[in-house]
């Protein structure tokens, strides 16, 4: 999944990405806040930790707010140094899901990052399921039948989207804008060769194959059928 950070501190922000990443999260960094707008509102994401108070004509508060007014619903979780009551009733009135005041444990914002990714109705379980495959997101373990799945970070990734996005086929751009972050040096057949990857490692040691083509499209994974 896709997260973008919305961080003034330098230290905080390198700390955030480095800790979401160790989670096989693709993570963008935006520095001020009329940067991290234009970002939150041009790209596709799939939760936003955005700090309250930030440089540019927009901070934390005022991002929210637009970001509701355009229809875009991204989860948000607001962070802020300022704690009192009042300050996290004007946070939740904006639109943020969640609130975290500083300082706070890196183990307690993951979890919080996890909880909003689970909100929507179809993703309240853990456990992502397709068939025999299973992925629990709470240990970052893959099993298909009673057998565990190594991946790399990377291949974790894109079967999480594609198990998130069950049943639905999904183009190879929109792959590539949820699974890599906006720096990261893809290459046309990129999906392709992940895909491919994944494939040998959750369909060919088993009866049935769960990933489908959709041709001249992108990929679909669904229940599988006999061979």
């Amino acid at each position: 999944m896709r997260v973008l950070v919305i961080e003034d501190e330098h230290k905080i922000a390198r700390a955030l990405k480095k800790a979401l990443e160790q989670e096989h999260y693709a993570v963008d960094v935006s520095y001020d806040g009329d940067d991290g707008f234009g970002m939150a509102t041009t790209e596709p994401y799939d939760v936003m930790v955005i700090d309250r108070m930030l440089p540019g004509s927009y901070d934390g508060l005022a991002i929210i707010r637009a970001l509701r007014e355009k229809s875009i619903h991204t989860p948000v979780l607001l962070l802020t140094a300022l704690g009192k009551v009042e300050d996290k009733t004007e946070g939740l009135d904006s639109g943020a899901d969640d609130y975290l005041a500083k300082p706070f444990a890196l183990e307690e914002l993951l979890a919080r990052v996890r909880a909003l990714l689970r909100r929507p109705a179809e993703q309240q379980n853990t456990v992502l399921r397709s068939d025999d495959l299973a992925l629990d997101t709470a240990n970052r373990r893959v099993t298909r039948g009673n057998k565990d799945i190594p991946l790399t970070s990377k291949e974790y990734g894109l079967l999480e989207y594609l198990l998130r996005n069950k049943n639905r086929p999904v183009s190879k751009d929109t792959i590539m804008q949820h699974v890599w972050d906006y720096d990261a040096n893809i290459l046309p057949n990129t999906v392709e060769v992940y895909i491919k990857y994944l494939r040998a490692k959750i369909d060919k040691p088993f009866g049935r194959a769960l990933i489908k083509t959709v041709r001249g499209f992108g990929y679909k994974l669904e229940d599988g059928e006999k061979k």
